[in-house]
């Protein structure tokens, strides 16, 4: 039987890696096919099929290809030049595709603005992007004009409704543009490997950087997605997540629509609603990040939660803690998971469902893959090299950077950032031989002998505390498992005359979370270097919107009693969980208490 469930799992593996390799393997940087041109055969395949429904109102494929062409008729008629950039401020709507496709199809970059971004870091976005123009709407408009006066340049202003002072009505603009194609001449000269898009980092550690996404990379996305989930023209997929991030704006889009299905879009994700809307649509597959799934996972059981029609559901960052709850309570029979990262070169699919995985590497494909793992130093933070020089690789069950080669394949291209030296920054070279060069993802991962990978933490996460290495991914999974605590997030502080860093835990907990219960809890799960010695309890803990922790404001307020408002608590050695005072704070500060 074993024998038997190993085959069944390998022919799994091998017919997703078929399917996705199959629709990637003609993709080359110096193909004059741009991703534009991928989305246009498709128009003319499907033209009057259904592509996308959102609040009621639904487009075919041919309406959302009109839609796109007077975007790249209005580009020309402002005299937009290849190379040049539109900056997009909008949260997800019917035209948010249709702006970005039809600027490709004349050779204009499009900058995909954060649409939760306010103030300095708006502004630092708009700024960085060189747009000269900017799209935005109703929504969006009022954060915009607040953000204007920590402009560099001030972008001339296109709002889709009616304007105010200093804007420009694009609405009544499109009315005067054409709905059929531009002339394909326009970008005749233009490459696979020129840019699309400027898709920026969630800046959880710093202002956000801006990606650069060349065509080539769009379609590796759209058309590794379109083959790895292996969705049909009968598919209809829904997309919570915003469209402004690659998961849902290009992964989940090209899944869709290279294979003629229909995209549901949501303004924004709502878990009380997740599961109604999915049964209303008929939906067949939804994209998650790993989060989300845990919102879910959180709510009420819901009637519609087991009505659905949803046969697979693709993401990233699901935790092997929720794998098997979203499996067998929601009922869903595939689950694709997968590993990648806008700016870098590494891509891996988990194909036949090993919970917990992000992908697999095979030995027997693994010169196929430019995926590496070499070993790192957390309190260092840097690859470990041995005497000659060079990383050395991890073996099984080891932890190490994940890095990716650069170069060969179109897979192992890197495009990098805007900014040159952030770029360069995240480049290794003579990794395992002289004159190479590898992209440092700056995620601690572990492969085991089968060839699967499994993420462990985020560099800058994992800290050192007691001679241990710490990973707050792990210890937030334990905590999640306390009764009553609904969500965790889990980093690293400075305490006075401690090497390393302690672990403290910020929690959203429910009516049932009992101090004593946790402690208890902790004691039993943890061992006692990665019990946290601070915990405080918030009553929402703030993320970017692809649900990534902001753990900036968290680190600067530790565990200062006149910084963090609600329940602070510090674990005592001999009284367990104590409420954080200003005096025992202040012991903790002089070094006066052993920890």
């Amino acid at each position: 039987m074993r024998l038997k469930a190993k085959l069944k799992r390998e022919l799994r593996f091998l017919k997703g890696l078929t399917r996705a390799l199959g629709r990637v393997r003609s993709i080359a940087k110096t193909s004059p096919n741009l991703a534009c041109d991928d989305m246009q055969a498709a128009v003319e395949k499907w033209r009057d099929r259904q592509a996308m429904t959102f609040e009621g109102k639904t487009v075919t494929y041919g309406e959302l290809d009109a839609m796109a062409n007077r975007y790249a008729h209005w580009a020309q008629g402002l005299n937009l030049r290849r190379g040049q950039t539109v900056a997009l401020f909008m949260p997800n709507r019917i035209e948010y595709f249709a702006v970005w496709y039809g600027l490709s199809k004349v050779g204009v970059v499009t900058a995909l603005i954060n649409n939760q971004l306010t103030g300095q870091a708006l502004a630092h976005c708009l700024n960085i992007s060189g747009a000269q123009q900017v799209i935005f709407d109703a929504d969006t408009s009022p954060v915009l004009q607040a953000a204007l006066k920590h402009l560099e340049r001030v972008p001339q202003q296109w709002i889709l409704g009616p304007a105010q002072a200093g804007q420009r009505d694009l609405l009544q603009a499109l009315k005067s543009c054409s709905q059929l194609p531009p002339d394909r001449s326009v970008r005749s000269d233009m490459t696979a490997g020129d840019t699309a898009l400027l898709i920026f980092t969630s800046g959880t550690t710093g202002m956000p950087k801006a990606a650069r996404v060349t065509h080539m990379r769009v379609q590796l996305y759209m058309r590794g997605f379109a083959g790895a989930t292996g969705a049909k023209p009968a598919d209809r997929i829904y997309v919570t997540l915003p469209l402004y991030h690659a998961t849902g704006g290009i992964c989940a889009l090209g899944a869709a629509f290279l294979n003629g299905a229909s995209v549901v879009l949501k303004r924004k994700f709502s878990a009380r609603q997740f599961w109604e809307d999915v049964v209303a649509e008929g939906c067949t597959m939804f994209v998650y990040i790993g989060e989300l799934c845990r919102y879910l996972v959180n709510q009420e059981e819901d009637a519609d939660e087991t009505r659905h029609k949803i046969r697979m559901a693709f993401g990233n960052g699901l935790r092997p803690d929720i794998w098997p709850v979203m499996k067998q309570r929601f009922r869903i029979p595939d689950i694709l998971e997968f590993y990648g990262a806008t700016e870098g070169n590494v891509s891996i699919f988990n194909f036949d469902g090993r919970e917990g995985a992000v992908g697999r590497v095979p030995k027997w494909l693994r010169k196929k893959f430019n995926i590496r793992l070499v070993q790192f130093d957390v309190e260092r933070e840097e690859v470990i090299r041995g005497p000659d020089g060079f990383c050395i690789e991890c073996g099984p069950g080891q932890i190490g950077e994940c890095v990716g080669e650069i170069g060969g394949a179109a897979r192992g291209e890197y495009s990098g950032y805007l900014d040159r030296a952030a770029s360069e920054k995240k480049v290794l070279t003579n990794v395992f031989a002289r004159g190479d060069a590898f992209f440092a993802t700056g995620d601690l991962m572990k492969m085991d002998a089968d060839g699967y990978f499994y993420f462990v933490d985020r560099i800058g996460d994992t800290f050192r505390w007691k001679g241990e290495n710490v990973s707050t991914g792990e210890v937030a999974e334990r905590l999640q498992g306390a009764p009553g605590v609904d969500q965790a997030t889990v980093y690293g502080v400075a305490v006075p005359g401690a090497e390393g860093r302690a672990g403290m835990a910020a929690l959203v907990v429910g009516p049932e979370f009992d101090l004593a219960g946790l402690s208890a809890h902790i004691a039993a799960e943890l061992p006692a270097y990665a019990q946290p010695l601070f915990v405080r309890v918030l009553p929402t803990i703030d993320t970017t919107g692809t649900f990534k922790v902001r753990k900036m404001d968290l680190v600067a307020d530790a565990y200062d009693p006149a910084k963090v408002k609600g329940p602070l608590y510090f674990n005592d050695p001999k009284k367990g969980y104590v409420k954080v005072t200003k005096s025992v704070f202040e012991k903790i500060s002089n070094g006066l208490v052993k920890v």
